[in-house]
């Protein structure tokens, strides 16, 4: 998507192709980017209030800095830094994603920089943008973070980018020129750092967004280290997004981002790990099997450039490690359900459970408690890890199914031997609170 340069003394002419195009796209982007997921998916709304923060420090493109700091801020608070799409702005953002009701669970402060040129596009072309503190956006957000760090006390060493489109290509910006800032991104729908670079000015290059830009990893990575000359220290992890139907900033960026990001970080580009973690999606890590791989890249079947949706901040946060923040939300009596069912043979069985949530807020990361009736031990199992295999049993969940939504619910099931007594359990405890 158009990408334009912050406002020189004396502006360069925009050439006619560039305006139609933009005047093209920026109707269809804002369409595409500001529809509303539906009501029932949303999570609570937050409880603080969003504030705009003047004097934050050197802002050479004249960037906005909004700020969401959650009554229940953690000390030493993390800090994600949330970049708008093209059309859009801070506010946009803030009401757009759920990382300030996330904020609210997990006490991490939230800043979302806003735009002011015409397009409210993000700079991620012009050279001034793409070297460690040569002007321009980057200049700008690291002052804002630098801001909140001064005031809150926050976490150094957890300082998050994510973005979505043109702010996605500014998590790529971004993680490139203050690779000792940013602790991780994550960046829905963008292009490799450096691929919208121009040379004559022009805000747009079409070879990128078309996916027609390809280089070796080693090219692509060379250009992120040329960002930060003689920069030996720790890279920042990446997580990727793409639809494969994506129209504006085209799939093949998909591929590219990988090569440069595994490169950036010295991993294989063979995938440690492919999951399908929701239908349609195919995630590859890189590097590693984990949550928190060196890289991760989720590619969409059938999704355009719309590609970010309600809950997909969660696993954002899942990456950067910000689960372990806070207390967290946790049932109390009442607030779950569980039906369980047998199918007996011999000395055998295989046990159903359905675990749902019933009470108002998500479930994140969940133990699930019962005692076998006696003479009963646990085989094997699915959707969950067992432990004892008898007696009191704990049932955890695994790295797929930890987060269960306000009225959804997650099957898991077991196979076990018995003496006689082939009963499923009868009681059961969601982390310690019993279940209604």
């Amino acid at each position: 998507m158009p990408h334009p340069t912050p406002a020189p003394t004396r502006r360069r002419p925009r050439r006619p192709a560039l305006v139609a195009l933009l005047a093209a796209l920026l109707p269809l982007l804002a369409t595409l980017l500001t529809t509303a997921p539906p009501a029932a998916a949303r999570p609570a709304a937050p409880t603080a209030q969003l504030t705009e923060v003047t004097g934050f420090g050197s802002n050479p493109s004249n960037l906005r800095m909004y700020l969401y700091v959650p009554d229940s801020v953690t000390a030493h608070p993390a800090v994600v830094v949330a970049v708008h799409y093209c059309t859009g702005s801070g506010p946009a953002m803030y009401s757009g994603t759920e990382y300030a009701s996330l904020a609210d669970e997990y006490g991490f402060i939230v800043v979302y920089p806003s735009v002011t040129r015409a397009s409210k596009c993000f700079d991620v072309s012009s050279p001034q943008a793409l070297r460690r503190d040569g002007g321009s956006d980057p200049v700008g957000i690291k002052s804002m973070v630098d801001w909140v760090t001064r005031t809150y006390g926050a976490d150094t060493d957890r300082i998050y980018a994510t973005g979505i489109s043109s702010g996605a290509m500014m998590t790529n910006v971004l993680l490139g020129v203050y690779p000792d800032v940013f602790a991780a991104g994550a960046a829905f729908a963008g292009v490799p750092f450096g691929c919208f670079a121009t040379t004559d000015g022009s805000e747009w290059n079409s070879a990128c967004a078309n996916g027609t830009v390809v280089r070796t990893p080693q090219q692509w990575g060379d250009l992120v280290r040329a960002a930060y000359p003689g920069y030996s220290g720790p890279r920042p992890r990446m997580q990727l997004w793409h639809g494969t139907t994506d129209d504006v900033l085209r799939y093949p960026n998909f591929g590219e981002e990988i090569k440069q990001w595994t490169n950036v970080l010295g991993v294989s580009q063979t995938p440690a790990a492919t999951d399908t973690p929701a239908a349609g999606w195919t995630r590859t890590r890189y590097g590693g099997t984990g949550d928190r791989a060196p890289v991760e890249a989720v590619s969409l079947q059938g999704v355009g450039h719309n590609v970010y949706a309600w809950g997909m901040g969660q696993r954002v946060l899942t990456f950067f490690g910000l689960e372990d923040d806070g207390p967290g939300p946790q049932p109390q009596p009442g607030t779950c359900r569980v039906t369980a069912t047998t199918n007996t043979w011999n000395t055998g069985l295989t046990a159903s459970l359905t675990l749902t949530n019933t009470g108002t807020t998500a479930v994140r990361g969940w133990k699930l408690g019962f005692t076998l009736p006696g003479g009963q031990t646990i085989t094997g199992g699915w959707n969950a890890t067992y432990a004892p295999t008898s007696g009191a049993v704990t049932a955890t969940n695994v790295s797929y199914n930890g987060t269960i939504e306000p009225g959804a619910s997650v099957s898991i099931g077991y196979q076990a031997t018995h003496t006689g007594n082939s009963a499923a359990p009868g009681a059961f405890t969601l982390n310690g609170a019993a279940c209604g």
